[in-house]
């Protein structure tokens, strides 16, 4: 039987698990100071009103109807631990009711950016381009492998966006005495100021950067917005690093973009995951690949629950989540990211 004393936790986190999200000692928590039932996404508007009724708080992200939260009387708090605040909910409904939309993404931002810095890098210096020619016996020593190689240090380099992925970026750059522009419109400029970051135009990014780090979201009114156009303004040889979705860039312009040589590139993120074995920028020269593994390691799954957990302990004590990162109502029905199908 139930132990109805104990909060009733919705468990439905797919592509997620709990497993994957908490440490055994974490998890034994959980379940010790909850009632918690699995279910599967899809298996929610099948649950008895009984049950949506005590449910007080909601691990997972999945599509949920006006109906379903309407019988969701008891509900504190819905943990988005897809990372992507999905437009799938009445969020104003939500709102009006008090009850609080959270997300775990941030443990993100210091895997992303490590791994941000390191593109960089190898953009900067060729390390990847010059390991292949070892490899097959072609490489080219000394000054003479260095004919296109740049420094990071001193560099100009410009953020499109500045939320917890560019603030974690921008940190790890301060050895390299860079000198930092950055682009994002939901944010006043006293912030960027804050960061050590200079309040700048896109146009000015683009155009007076050695480097550009693309870390905003996808929104309803950023999609496709780095284009041809916002390419052929950046500087000769200059390098786009695209670390946030990639719905924000047109993929064909940006392909284009490299392969005329006017700039280089890399990414984490694609249009269509996993990509096709002909798409073109697998064999594309000058663009650097990675397989949207920047943020996905067991240590920032783990965070995730201990966040959760943390959260939970307020709320039960009548106070607000303070680790997670709450949605805003002026923001969050904007967002137009896809879900993760795999972690």
């Amino acid at each position: 039987m139930p132990d109805n004393k104990k909060p009733l936790v919705l468990s439905a986190p797919w592509p997620r698990t709990l497993e994957l999200l908490f440490t055994a000692p974490a998890l034994a928590k959980l379940r010790a100071e909850n009632e918690v039932l699995e279910v599967e996404p899809e298996e929610i508007s099948r649950l008895a009103p009984e049950v949506l009724g005590r449910a007080r708080y909601l691990i997972g992200q999945p599509a949920l109807s006006l109906e379903i939260l309407q019988a969701m009387a008891s509900l504190h708090c819905i943990f988005n631990v897809e990372s992507n605040l999905l437009d799938n909910m009445p969020y104003d409904h939500l709102f009006v009711r008090g009850v609080h939309v959270v997300t775990t993404g941030q443990v993100f931002a210091e895997p992303v950016a490590e791994i941000g810095l390191g593109l960089a890098l190898d953009l900067a210096r060729g390390i990847t381009d010059a390991d292949l020619a070892f490899r097959e016996g072609r490489e080219l020593w000394g000054a003479d492998g260095n004919v296109s190689a740049r420094l990071l240090s001193r560099a100009d380099i410009g953020f499109i966006g500045f939320g917890d992925l560019g603030k974690a970026l921008n940190r790890l750059l301060l050895g390299f005495r860079t000198r930092v522009k950055a682009y994002d419109p939901w944010l006043p400029p006293s912030v960027l100021r804050e960061n050590g970051v200079e309040p700048a135009s896109l146009d000015e990014v683009l155009s007076g950067s050695d480097v550009v780090f693309v870390v905003a979201s996808v929104t309803s009114e950023n999609q496709g917005f780095l284009d041809a156009h916002s390419f052929a303004r950046m500087r000769k040889g200059a390098a786009l690093i695209l670390l946030s979705r990639a719905g924000v860039v047109d993929f064909p312009d940006l392909i284009e973009a490299v392969r005329s040589g006017h700039i280089v590139a890399a990414s984490d993120v694609f249009p269509e995951e996993p990509l096709a074995l002909d798409h073109p920028v697998r064999r594309l020269k000058g663009f650097l690949r990675s397989a949207h593994r920047a943020g996905a390691l067991d240590v920032a799954f783990k965070r995730m629950g201990d966040m959760v957990l943390e959260d939970m302990a307020l709320m039960d004590r009548g106070l607000p989540p303070m680790r997670c990162k709450r949605a805003e109502r002026e923001t969050v029905s904007r967002m137009r990211s896809k879900p993760v199908e795999r972690n």
